[in-house]
Protein backbone atom coordinates (compact mmCIF):
# COMPACT_ATOMS: atom_id res chain seq x y z
CA UNK A 1 0.00 0.00 0.00
CA UNK A 2 2.80 2.45 0.86
CA UNK A 3 4.33 1.88 -2.57
CA UNK A 4 1.09 2.81 -4.37
CA UNK A 5 0.68 5.93 -2.20
CA UNK A 6 4.24 6.97 -3.06
CA UNK A 7 3.57 6.30 -6.74
CA UNK A 8 0.42 8.43 -6.57
CA UNK A 9 2.17 11.28 -4.81
CA UNK A 10 4.99 11.26 -7.38
CA UNK A 11 2.91 10.59 -10.48
CA UNK A 12 0.14 13.12 -9.86
CA UNK A 13 2.31 16.25 -10.16
CA UNK A 14 4.12 14.79 -13.18
CA UNK A 15 0.87 13.98 -14.96
CA UNK A 16 -0.55 17.38 -14.09
CA UNK A 17 2.58 19.11 -15.33
CA UNK A 18 2.52 17.18 -18.60
CA UNK A 19 -1.19 17.76 -19.06
CA UNK A 20 -0.77 21.51 -18.54
CA UNK A 21 2.31 21.89 -20.74
CA UNK A 22 2.16 24.67 -23.32
CA UNK A 23 -1.49 25.42 -23.16
CA UNK A 24 -1.58 27.92 -25.99
CA UNK A 25 -4.24 25.40 -26.97
CA UNK A 26 -6.42 25.21 -23.87
CA UNK A 27 -7.80 21.89 -22.75
CA UNK A 28 -11.50 21.84 -21.94
CA UNK A 29 -12.50 22.29 -18.30
CA UNK A 30 -13.78 19.10 -16.68
CA UNK A 31 -17.39 18.79 -15.65
CA UNK A 32 -17.88 19.85 -12.03
CA UNK A 33 -18.26 17.01 -9.56
CA UNK A 34 -16.43 13.93 -8.34
CA UNK A 35 -13.91 12.31 -10.68
CA UNK A 36 -12.23 8.95 -10.18
CA UNK A 37 -8.62 8.97 -11.42
CA UNK A 38 -6.83 5.66 -11.96
CA UNK A 39 -3.11 5.84 -12.71
CA UNK A 40 -0.99 2.92 -13.76
CA UNK A 41 2.36 2.11 -15.33
CA UNK A 42 2.64 -0.46 -18.10
CA UNK A 43 4.48 -3.55 -16.87
CA UNK A 44 4.28 -2.54 -13.20
CA UNK A 45 1.78 -4.96 -11.69
CA UNK A 46 0.18 -3.82 -8.48
CA UNK A 47 1.27 -0.20 -8.79
CA UNK A 48 -2.07 1.10 -10.04
CA UNK A 49 -3.35 3.97 -7.93
CA UNK A 50 -6.96 5.12 -7.70
CA UNK A 51 -7.99 8.42 -6.21
CA UNK A 52 -11.00 10.67 -6.22
CA UNK A 53 -10.96 14.38 -7.00
CA UNK A 54 -13.81 16.81 -6.33
CA UNK A 55 -13.56 19.68 -8.81
CA UNK A 56 -15.28 22.66 -10.35
CA UNK A 57 -14.39 25.15 -13.11
CA UNK A 58 -12.41 27.44 -10.78
CA UNK A 59 -10.39 24.52 -9.37
CA UNK A 60 -9.49 23.15 -12.81
CA UNK A 61 -8.36 26.59 -13.98
CA UNK A 62 -6.29 27.03 -10.80
CA UNK A 63 -4.56 23.68 -11.36
CA UNK A 64 -3.49 24.75 -14.85
CA UNK A 65 -2.33 28.20 -13.76
CA UNK A 66 -0.46 26.78 -10.75
CA UNK A 67 1.49 24.13 -12.66
CA UNK A 68 2.12 26.18 -15.82
CA UNK A 69 5.03 28.22 -14.34
CA UNK A 70 6.75 25.02 -13.13
CA UNK A 71 6.27 23.43 -16.53
CA UNK A 72 7.68 26.52 -18.26
CA UNK A 73 10.68 26.50 -15.90
CA UNK A 74 11.70 22.86 -16.34
CA UNK A 75 10.65 22.17 -19.96
CA UNK A 76 12.70 23.29 -22.96
CA UNK A 77 10.04 22.02 -25.38
CA UNK A 78 6.28 22.02 -24.95
CA UNK A 79 4.12 21.55 -28.02
CA UNK A 80 0.40 20.85 -27.70
CA UNK A 81 -1.75 20.12 -30.73
CA UNK A 82 -5.45 19.37 -31.13
CA UNK A 83 -6.04 16.09 -32.97
CA UNK A 84 -9.11 14.39 -34.41
CA UNK A 85 -9.46 12.36 -31.20
CA UNK A 86 -8.24 14.83 -28.56
CA UNK A 87 -4.87 16.42 -27.83
CA UNK A 88 -1.19 15.50 -28.08
CA UNK A 89 1.66 17.16 -26.17
CA UNK A 90 5.32 16.58 -26.93
CA UNK A 91 7.68 17.82 -24.21
CA UNK A 92 11.31 17.77 -23.12
CA UNK A 93 11.72 18.52 -19.41
CA UNK A 94 14.67 18.37 -17.01
CA UNK A 95 14.06 17.66 -13.33
CA UNK A 96 16.73 16.75 -10.78
CA UNK A 97 19.40 16.26 -13.47
CA UNK A 98 17.23 13.87 -15.47
CA UNK A 99 15.97 14.91 -18.92
CA UNK A 100 12.65 13.35 -19.90
CA UNK A 101 11.27 13.34 -23.42
CA UNK A 102 7.55 12.61 -23.33
CA UNK A 103 4.45 12.36 -25.47
CA UNK A 104 1.05 12.76 -23.83
CA UNK A 105 -2.08 11.70 -25.69
CA UNK A 106 -5.39 12.88 -24.25
CA UNK A 107 -8.60 11.33 -25.56
CA UNK A 108 -12.20 11.22 -24.42
CA UNK A 109 -14.78 13.61 -23.09
CA UNK A 110 -14.12 16.03 -20.23
CA UNK A 111 -17.79 15.68 -19.22
CA UNK A 112 -17.81 11.92 -18.61
CA UNK A 113 -14.49 10.08 -19.14
CA UNK A 114 -11.06 10.73 -20.60
CA UNK A 115 -7.65 9.06 -20.79
CA UNK A 116 -4.14 10.53 -20.64
CA UNK A 117 -1.41 8.20 -21.92
CA UNK A 118 2.15 9.42 -21.31
CA UNK A 119 5.10 7.65 -22.90
CA UNK A 120 8.48 8.87 -21.71
CA UNK A 121 12.20 8.32 -22.13
CA UNK A 122 14.63 9.37 -19.40
CA UNK A 123 18.23 10.01 -20.43
CA UNK A 124 19.79 9.59 -16.96
CA UNK A 125 17.11 7.97 -14.82
CA UNK A 126 17.29 8.38 -11.08
CA UNK A 127 17.46 5.18 -8.98
CA UNK A 128 14.13 3.37 -9.23
CA UNK A 129 13.02 5.37 -12.29
CA UNK A 130 12.77 3.32 -15.51
CA UNK A 131 14.60 4.53 -18.62
CA UNK A 132 11.41 4.13 -20.67
CA UNK A 133 7.92 4.20 -19.22
CA UNK A 134 4.27 4.39 -20.15
CA UNK A 135 1.78 5.77 -17.64
CA UNK A 136 -1.95 5.95 -18.15
CA UNK A 137 -4.48 8.03 -16.27
CA UNK A 138 -8.10 6.98 -16.74
CA UNK A 139 -10.59 9.54 -15.44
CA UNK A 140 -14.30 8.92 -14.97
CA UNK A 141 -16.99 11.32 -13.73
CA UNK A 142 -18.85 9.70 -10.81
CA UNK A 143 -21.46 12.36 -10.07
CA UNK A 144 -21.72 15.25 -7.64
CA UNK A 145 -19.03 15.61 -4.96
CA UNK A 146 -19.74 13.75 -1.73
CA UNK A 147 -21.29 15.50 1.24
CA UNK A 148 -18.62 17.45 3.11
CA UNK A 149 -16.26 17.65 0.14
CA UNK A 150 -15.20 20.94 -1.35
CA UNK A 151 -13.76 21.59 -4.81
CA UNK A 152 -10.10 20.61 -4.90
CA UNK A 153 -10.39 17.77 -2.38
CA UNK A 154 -8.39 14.69 -3.36
CA UNK A 155 -8.74 11.34 -1.59
CA UNK A 156 -5.75 9.06 -2.23
CA UNK A 157 -5.17 5.39 -1.35
CA UNK A 158 -5.12 4.74 2.36
CA UNK A 159 -7.55 7.61 2.94
CA UNK A 160 -4.89 10.33 2.56
CA UNK A 161 -6.72 13.60 1.93
CA UNK A 162 -5.41 16.85 0.51
CA UNK A 163 -6.82 19.84 -1.30
CA UNK A 164 -5.44 21.18 -4.55
CA UNK A 165 -5.79 24.66 -3.04
CA UNK A 166 -2.70 23.66 -1.07
CA UNK A 167 -0.84 23.56 -4.40
CA UNK A 168 2.43 24.60 -2.78
CA UNK A 169 2.47 21.25 -0.98
CA UNK A 170 2.22 19.45 -4.32
CA UNK A 171 4.94 21.64 -5.83
CA UNK A 172 7.17 20.76 -2.88
CA UNK A 173 6.95 17.09 -3.93
CA UNK A 174 8.59 17.86 -7.28
CA UNK A 175 12.37 17.53 -7.46
CA UNK A 176 14.05 20.92 -7.67
CA UNK A 177 15.93 21.81 -10.87
CA UNK A 178 19.70 22.16 -10.37
CA UNK A 179 20.95 25.73 -10.08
Amino acid sequence: MKRSVAFGLCALPLLLASATAALAIELPIRKAGLWELKMGRAGAAGDDVAMQHCTDETTDKKMVSSFQPLSNEVCSKQDTQKTATGYVTDAVCSIAGMTTTSRSEITGDFNSAYTVKVTSHNDKPLPGVPKDATMTLDAKWLGPCKSGQRPGDIVMPGGIKMNIADIEKLKALMPKPPK
